[in-house]
């Protein structure tokens, strides 16, 4: 090396992942790059005049969480009209967050509850009546979107949207109403989720500098949370480039503080093909540097494969033009040598979307292309191999980790405990990573992700999966970074510790290897760090930060006065979470005494008992041994 570092961070526990050096305890950091990589007494010589010499102080570091599965773009451009219910462990906390919002919020806005929760998180085990939300807010519409299945809104969001008792059923939903015909607040998914995004889009939307600053508090609380990079999976209603051009402007601007690449999600049924067409002719596959660029077509293809799950309803079945319709795309992507990704629940459309793939590699080979599926909950054992045989992916993301108690509830405990089968994928060496499909149905915290990868638990608390089916932290870890650059394309650049790499990494809140599997889920950062810029930092790091957003605009955002995950800059809603823990494990009759078999007070004190279900029972009356 010719010249000094521009950084060195020295006293650390750094885990690498880099095989040939899994450990360290100093890096140095010159033009974005690690430089050096070893013990304190080597790389500390390095340092010169001007180098920047941080002291971690004995903390783990890890390589920065990389999401396979983000809506970022679009997620930036509303984050901040957005009252998030991510991480809030009440409903009594989490509806007067409601409350306290709609008191500032001025007409004609909404206040919007889009994704990120489910109910089983909150002790009451429940969501919110319309008649609880015409009561918080009798002027000011509502919209609160539960996961894939349903929406909730109050009277003042109906008549905003428009939706009266002559208002025709939408084709794949079902909008409630009462005995006179009239709408009652309640649209469901049946089976798929454009009612629900349809009326969503009716809201008003963030001026263009808004939705600036917005996408800015966005990647900051993703960057609180360790986040250093991301694969953009599109979405409905995001349209290129006309939604693109924020995220453009912050490239231009080098005030990306996410890597991001972006894959190119088609809007019209019947017109897929030609959108690929013309996007294959305007755009070049990889087109970008190493903060924005261009990584394909997905996660939709065509709409005719698109088998939105709701583990409420049954699986719906594709239709018989899926095949014709997705060959006439794949072949455009494969003769312009665009990788793809393809949103896919069931095995069922899996199987099938495979017929279509394989069918193409008879004459126009997909060796090479980065492919891969979305999600595969219920992919089978044959699937997996037909996967590997073609050279494709998984890129599985915690749905279940929402959905999981729905998915119990329609299939059974046993169909949940491979649900995806993210040890066998690993274990039959498919290319496997992780992500969360952030922000309309699971939250955007990886480490939610992270923990129901080790410990096979919902965010209600449920078991899902097996321990002999569940992860070490190791290799968890290692489906956050190192192996999602396969998916972007981007292996050996970035992922790990190691000289060479792109200079991205994370000083988590709580050392991810020895705390309590309960803690992981809890884990934040305390400095995250991209391409050698210090991004975030927290307590004793947060005098280190090289950039930092201007205040959430508008004046009323709810991320002003709530930030982000678990209304982190709200300490009334942490105290009120907090206050009904206790109170729950003081009115809790359980069995306390029994030190190995606990439970969760809150969840016991306030649940419906499950009678049908005996593990479920017994822990609800106390413990879960029944021989307590």
């Amino acid at each position: 090396m010719s010249s000094a570092p521009d950084i060195i961070l020295h006293r650390g526990l750094f885990t690498t992942l880099d095989r040939s050096n899994p450990a360290a305890s100093a890096v140095a950091i010159a033009d974005g790059r690690f430089v050096a990589v070893g013990h304190d007494h080597d790389v500390m010589k390095l340092a010169g005049p001007s180098t920047k010499i941080v002291d971690l102080r004995g903390r783990r570091v890890l390589p920065g969480l990389i999401d396979n599965h983000l809506h970022i773009i679009r997620g930036g451009l509303n984050f901040n009209m957005e009252l998030r219910w991510d991480g809030v462990r009440s409903l009594a906390t989490a509806m007067d967050m409601l409350k306290r919002q709609v008191a500032v919020t001025p007409p004609p806005q909404w206040v919007r509850v889009v994704g990120g929760f489910t109910e089983h998180q909150f002790a009451e085990k429940r969501l919110p009546t319309i008649d609880e939300l015409n009561a918080v807010a009798p002027d000011t519409p509502v919209f609160l979107l539960h996961l894939y299945d349903r929406a909730i809104l109050n009277g003042a969001a109906l008549r905003a949207v428009g939706y009266a008792k002559d208002t025709p059923e939408p084709p794949g939903g079902e909008i409630m109403r009462d005995t006179k015909g009239n709408p009652t607040g309640l649209l469901l998914a049946k089976p798929n989720a454009n009612i629900l995004y349809a009326t969503l889009a009716k809201g008003p939307k963030l001026p263009f500098d808004y939705q600036v600053n917005s996408t800015r508090h966005f990647m900051r609380e993703l960057n609180r949370l360790g986040v250093t990079g991301a694969i953009d999976a599109g979405g409905g209603f995001q349209n290129y480039p006309d939604d693109y051009a924020v995220i453009q402007k912050l490239s231009d601007e080098g005030l990306l503080t996410i890597r991001l690449a972006y894959n190119l999600f088609t809007q019209k049924p019947k017109g897929e093909k030609a959108d690929f067409l013309n996007w294959t002719k305007t755009s070049k596959y990889k087109q970008g540097d190493d903060y924005f660029r261009h990584n394909g077509a997905g996660e939709m293809l065509v709409f005719s494969a698109a088998d939105f799950e709701d583990f409420r309803v049954a699986r719906p079945d594709m239709p018989a033009e899926m095949e014709g319709e997705l060959e006439e795309v794949v072949r455009v992507l494969v003769q312009n040598k665009w990788p793809w990704r393809l949103h896919a629940t069931y095995d069922e459309t899996i199987s099938r979307a495979l017929d279509v793939f394989e069918r193409v590699n008879q004459d126009m080979p997909l060796e090479g292309l980065h492919w891969f599926f979305d999600h595969a909950e219920t992919i089978s054992d044959q699937s997996i191999d037909r996967i590997a045989a073609l050279g494709g992916g998984i890129a599985v993301q915690h749905r279940m980790a929402y959905q999981g108690e729905y998915f119990v509830e329609r299939y059974g405990a046993g169909a949940a405990e491979a649900t995806p089968p993210v040890k066998k994928i690993i274990d039959k060496g498919v290319k496997v990573s992780a992500g969360t499909d952030a922000t309309r149905v699971a939250s955007y915290n990886p480490w939610v992700s992270l923990s129901w990868l080790v410990t096979g638990r919902t965010v209600g608390g449920l078991r899902i999966t097996p321990q002999r089916n569940c992860l070490d932290r190791e290799t968890a870890l290692r489906m956050w970074t190192e192996n999602v650059t396969w998916f972007s394309n981007e292996e050996g650049n970035k992922g790990r510790i190691q000289v060479g790499q792109l200079a991205d990494l994370v000083v988590p809140d709580r050392d991810y290897f020895s705390c309590s599997e309960a803690e992981i889920a809890d884990t934040t950062s305390l400095l995250t760090m991209v391409g050698g810029r210090i991004v975030y930092g927290a307590g004793d790091f947060s005098k280190l930060e090289s950039v930092t957003p201007p205040p959430a605009m508008p004046d009323w955002s709810p991320v002003r006065r709530f930030g982000g995950y678990a209304a982190r800059a709200d300490d009334t809603a942490k105290t009120k979470d907090t206050s009904l823990a206790m109170k729950a494990m003081q009115m809790c009759g359980c069995a306390n005494s029994c030190g190995v078999h606990g439970h969760d007070h809150a969840a016991a004190w306030s649940s419906r008992l499950p009678v049908s279900d005996l593990r479920s029972f017994w822990g609800a009356l106390g413990c879960a041994c029944w021989a307590v």
